[in-house]
This record gives C-alpha cells, structure tokens and sequence, in this order.
C-alpha cells in the first residue's frame, strides 16, 4: 500500500460509515464546545465518557485524549475544557464527542483488513485483558453471509469467553454475526477502506452488544495496490496434464553415464518404475546409458510419440531444447535444472524468458529447479530422486521437493498409495493452484495432500482451492507459520509468505483441512483414501489395552469435535453377554482381558452395527502376534507345541483386521484400527494384515483420533454428517 495516499477518518465519520451498515454504537453527540460537551452530557445521562475527534487524530488513548467514567455536569465542563487545551494546530478542526458509558466484562474486536494476498478479510477476536493474554483472532474472506460469520465465530480457540460468563449471559451471537456482516459489506460496497477497527465492542450483562470505538482507514483508489491478475495461461488444457502424467512416451533430455548425474538418476526410476511407454534419452555424445540408445537432440526423436520431456541440461541450453521439443509436438516439459528465481536477479531474469517461451509456445512447463512427478496409474516416475510409492487414491503437490519425499515414504511405510506426486520447484509457470483445478477432475485422485511455502497470488489459490474442496477433500501443511519460518520460505523460494492467521481463515471458508505436522496430514488424506466419511460424531473407543484406550479418550475430549458417547443400554447388555464382569461397561470399551476366540470380532460387529454409533477406533491388534514373536526368536520354538500357539495369536490378529474392514464396507462407517506396532514392528501379522485390506494402520490411538476429527469436521460441512 501507498501510505502517503492512506487518509484516517475521524471516529465520528468513521462511526457515520458503518452505522450505515447496521453496525450499533454507543448513544452518543459530536460538539464543538466544552460548555455544549457538559450539556449533551446531563441529557444523555452520567456517567459519559469524552474524547478528543479529529482526522488527524487516530491515537486518542495515547496522547490521554479521553476521559472515563464522568459523572456530573461539572466534571463534564472541566474535562472537556482540559481536553481542548491538550490540541494542537496540528491536529487541524477538533471536536468533542460525549457517549454514554457502557460496562461489560468482556471486550471483542471486530474488524476488516485488505491483504495485498487475499484481499478483504473481515477479522474477529477477544478484547480487553483477553486479546493481551490469548492473542485470539480470527479471519474470514469478504463477502460474508451470516451462516459464514458464524462459522467463523467457531474458530475462536477461547470459546468460554461467548458463552455464559461470572453471572453474565451468553454472548449474542447473532447479533455478533450482523456487525461481522455489516463490515463485510462496507468493504465490498467501499474499495477504498483498506482498514476497519471497531474496538471495543462490549458484550453487557445481557449478552448483547454495542460498540464504543471506531477507525476506518480509506485510500485513494488511483493509489491501492491491486491485486496481481490470476494467470490462466490460454493455451493450457487438460490435455496438457493428460501429456504431464499419462504421456504415450517420455524423453530424458541430457541422459548421462554417470550414476550421480540427474539424467542417470531420472532414466533409471522412470524404467525402473515399469513404465510402459515409449522411452528415449538424448545425449551429445550419443552414449548408451542404462541400454538405452541416446539420440543427440530432441530434434533426432521420431515425430509425435513423445508428449513429456523431463530435461536434466545446464539452464543455459534449455531456451533452444523448448523449442526442439515444440517443434516435435511435445506438450509437456519438466525443467530440473537450477540456477533460476532461487539464483538472484539474472536466475529470476532467465526464469521469466523460460516461462514467456513455454507460453509462447504452447507448452505446460514444470520447474524449473524442482524433483519431478510421479503418476502410479502409468507406472511413471520421473524424478531424480526416489521413492517411488504404491499406487492408490492420495495425489500430492508440493512447494518442496523433500516433503513430496517424505509422503511418498509415509505412503511406502504404511501401504496406503499415491495416484499423482508433483515437486512443484520453483512454479515459474504453473504451480499449486493449478495442480489442485486439475486434481478437482482427476478421475485417479481421491484427495489431494499439499505442502505451502509462499504464496504468489491469494485469489488464485483460494478460487483453486474452492474449486478443488467442492469435490474432493483437501489437507494442507503449510510452511512459514512463524516469523522466522516466513523468512526461511522466502529464502527458500522467493515467495512472499501471507500473514499464518489470515491463511487460516482462507483455509477454514474453503473447507480446507490445514494440518501442523506433516505424519498427521499424511493420517487424514490417508483417512479420506481408505475409510468412508462417518455420518455423525458418536465414536466408540474399542479397546485391549487400558491405557490406550484413557490417551485416546483424552484427545477426543480435548478437541471437542468427536463425541466420546454413552453406551445405549441395549448395547452394554448385549456387550456384557461376551465379556466377563470386570469389563469397564462404559465407553472406552476396555474388554479388560476377557478374550476369548471369537470375543473382539463379536463385540466389534456389536458396536458397528447399533444405529446410534457412527465410528470406532480400535487399539490392541498385534499383541498376540507380539508373543508369537517372541515364541518364534526363544530357543523352544519347536519344542511344547509352541508352532501352533504363534500360527494361533496370529491367525487371530489377522482376524481382527479382517472383519474391522469387512464391517466398515458392510455398515458403511469408518473403523480405525491402531497400534504402535504399525511404526515399531511394521512385519507384525495384525499391521500386514491391516495393510493387505488397503487401509490405513495408525500409529497410535491419539493420532487416528485426530484422523477422524479432521475428516469429521469435513464430512458435517459438506452435508455428509450431522
């Protein structure tokens, strides 16, 4: 923003400009005068509060400018009178305005700010001795309906502070709603109010509210900065990303003998991955490298048989090799090479010359500087570094290289695969909004898991993101949450990093599920992969291990999203049947060592099939197999029958595994089965087991309840769940 042109209203034009709007403030009258001041003040009724307005003046507190609590006419006329005198020439035409004081216990902030990113954002958080203590501040994009505010309201991490307080009635919510809805609309109807701060607003004994202090902050509309003009590159088509991850042949540009090299690494994964179309290398000496025949030049390929060319050249070459591979209609080209807008100003000069010709040409350009794509249903890995994961429903796209990696790891780990992966580099041309409208129609995509660093365009990607949620689920791990983070994101791509607190309103109105850590992101794409959505909250904690079953409960407490239910009487009963007396009869459902051979199947098909009960999680699967393990490695293995003891504790393990997926398809509700085990001794027959049903074995019962928060909250705004 352009502050010279910035211009500060006075709280009373400021006042004029959202009353407008439906926002309610204080009874009160603007005067010129102090002897005007005491008379306003004896009709309106003491005690008033009196402050110093002007254009000039937007710090009033600071420079003592108010006075509280006045209580009759003679200490109206003496404040008013020193008031004045406090003025400066500086502050240009004054005046007084008197409003009648109003008491509350607790304070809100409201307001609007217009990110260079995002745009307007309307913004709401605690006031008074909450905002220095909780720092809890919440932010949603204009336009705002009602249904939105109050949604937004929700996201308040401090949510006793709205409701019944000391004595005080709960918050008005809804009038909250239509003050949060009355500055969304004086930002959209105005674009010059690039700020607007109404502090306080007091909530009173009743729960009502009225607020007491306004600013509004107006630029000159010659003079904002307008947001960049979302690039949506004409030429591209879905054909361009059908030539990206299902190409009918791929040409390594700058293959090399050398096992270091990218054109080594590159070649080698994308045959050793079995990809089954047509596969050629180029190489100036015309060497062989991993059998493969090098032509010279993209020039010597045949015609219209490759639509991907993964180029591994010095940047300086690869100007005239977009060229070649236009002219051999070649559609889509990933560029490895570095040395562009990570590299200073002459790399960020010679990415935009890259970017214009690949435009010009007609081309879908990936990179420069970046790791490579992955594409399972085509058996493609072109990348010059590993892993390459099984095949399944989770697509990736990614910022970073590394965490594109470390994805693919989680998925190899636990089973649960990938359809598409993309190191985005450094996005000189398309980036993550535009993987995430093509993932929205991925017929091979199920739900998309993304890492951000920066942020180029914030309407670009909040429109993607819309359009991508609409359809599919979308888990987000966002880099640069910090200051020092933000500074390490654009030293790593450039990018500007938007204010972490806006990014989660944008999120949270979309409908996007942006996770901290990395291992829970991968848990709930996984979740979305392989369990259906649950129908409501009430979740049943299975459990063989005590204690497991106490952390997991806790968490679900904590965050409050899952409900932890009673168990219905009819099914305590039938539960009681099966298990001896001592088991906990409440919810966990600790079967407190009563198994028997058939126990844990029957009581899971039990809870899975009450109507009242919409998921489970289920702790304890591999202990059995634990001991068998043990029995396996001592030295009585073959002696006691000992053989037939371990195929028994795993057959059972294995059986649990089987009918907790079998139930799931069968009564349509997600049952998670977890175990320490699934990290600790990934080769157990329970964990195998799990995994040979295509789903997800989770870590421990803590993290798969946060799993099932997370695909919860989607599913119930969606309309899926109550």
């Amino acid at each position: 923003m352009i502050n010279s042109k910035q211009l500060t209203l006075s709280e009373v034009t400021s006042k004029q400009i959202l009353k407008k709007f439906g926002v309610t403030f204080a009874q009160e009258s603007e005067v010129l005068s102090a002897k005007d001041a005491a008379d306003v003040a004896s009709k309106i009724g003491f005690p008033v509060a009196i402050k110093v307005c002007a254009n000039a003046i937007s710090h009033k507190t600071e420079r003592g400018l108010v006075r509280l609590n006045i209580r009759n006419t003679e200490e109206a006329l003496t404040a008013a009178n020193d008031l004045l005198k406090m003025t400066t020439k500086a502050d240009g035409d004054v005046s007084l305005l008197v409003a009648k004081m109003e008491s509350g216990r607790r304070e809100l902030i409201v307001g609007l700010v217009r990110d260079p990113q995002f745009g307007a954002l309307v913004m709401c958080g605690l006031g008074g001795i909450f905002a220095e203590v909780f720092s809890d501040i919440v932010f949603a994009p204009a336009p705002l309906s009602k249904q939105g505010a109050l949604q937004m309201l929700t996201r308040l991490k401090n949510q006793t502070a709205l409701q019944e307080f000391r004595g005080e009635s709960a918050v008005d919510t809804s009038q909250l709603g239509d003050i949060l809805v009355a500055v969304s609309n004086a930002g959209v109807d105005d674009p010059s109010i690039i700020s607007v701060d109404i502090n306080p607003v007091i909530v009173r004994a009743d729960g009502s509210l009225v607020a007491v202090d306004a600013l509004v902050v107006k630029q000159e509309p010659e003079s904002l900065d307008k947001a960049e003009t979302p690039e949506h590159h004409q030429h591209l088509s879905d054909d361009h990303f059908v030539s990206l991850f299902e190409p009918r042949g791929v040409v390594v540009v700058g293959a090399s003998t050398h096992p270091g090299k990218f054109g080594f690494v590159s070649l080698h994964n994308i045959l050793a991955s079995g990809y089954a179309g047509k596969i050629f290398a180029t190489n100036l000496e015309k060497a062989t490298v991993l059998g493969i025949n090098c032509l010279a030049s993209v020039d010597d390929l045949p015609e219209n048989e490759v639509d991907l060319a993964f180029i591994c050249t010095p940047a300086s070459t690869n100007l005239e090799i977009l060229r070649a591979c236009a002219r051999k209609s070649i559609r889509a080209v990933y560029v490895t090479s570095a040395g562009y807008g990570e590299a200073g100003d002459a790399g960020r000069k010679a990415q935009e010359e890259l970017k214009a010709l690949a435009n010009e040409l007609g081309l879908l350009l990936l990179g420069p500087n970046g790791q490579g794509i992955v594409s399972t249903p085509k058996n493609l890995c072109a990348q010059i570094v590993g892993p390459y994961p099984p095949s399944g429903s989770i697509s990736l796209i990614s910022q970073s290289g590394n965490f594109v990696s470390s994805f693919m790891n989680y998925s190899r780990q636990t089973k649960v695969g990938i359809a598409r992966a993309v190191s985005a580099g450094n996005a000189a041309q398309v980036g993550i909004p535009e993987f995430f409208s093509f993932y929205a129609n991925d017929l091979a995509t199920k739900v998309v898991l993304a890492y951000i660093e920066g942020i180029s365009n914030g309407n670009e990607l909040a429109s993607s993101m819309k359009k991508l949620t609409d359809k599919k689920p979308l888990v987000v791990v966002k880099g640069g949450s910090t200051d020092g983070g933000a500074r390490a994101a654009a030293s790593h791509t450039g990018a500007l990093a938007s204010d972490d607190r806006i990014f989660d309103g944008i999120c949270a109105s979309n409908n996007v599920i942006r996770v901290a850590d990395a291992e829970d992101a991968f848990d709930i794409a996984a979740t979305f992969a392989t369990q259906p959505l649950p129908k409501g909250p009430n979740t049943i904690v299975l459990t063989t291990v005590g204690g497991w079953g106490v952390v997991t409960s806790d968490v679900i407490a904590v965050d409050g999203v899952l409900n932890l239910m009673q168990l219905p009487q009819d099914l305590s009963k039938d539960i009681s049947a099966l298990l001896p007396d001592r088991w906990s009869k409440n919810n966990p459902v600790d079967c407190a060592g009563g198994e028997t051979r058939d126990t844990i199947a029957d009581v899971m098909r039990l809870i899975a099939k009450h109507p009242q009960v919409d998921s489970i999680i289920f702790l304890g699967l591999g202990i059995q197999s634990n001991q068998a393990r043990l029995m396996r490695e001592g030295s009585f293995f073959d002696k006691f029958e000992l053989a037939r003891i371990v195929h028994y504790h795993e057959g059972q393990d294995e059986k649990y595994a089987q009918v907790a997926a079998e139930l799931s398809i069968e009564t349509g509700k997600p049952i998670l089965v977890a175990t320490e085990l699934g990290v600790a001794d990934p080769n157990n027959p329970g964990v195998l087991a799990v995994q040979k049903t295509g789903r997800l074995c989770y870590a421990n019962g803590q993290r798969a309840a946060r799993a099932l928060s997370s695909v919860y909250q989607y599913a119930k705004a969606k309309g899926h769940a109550k």
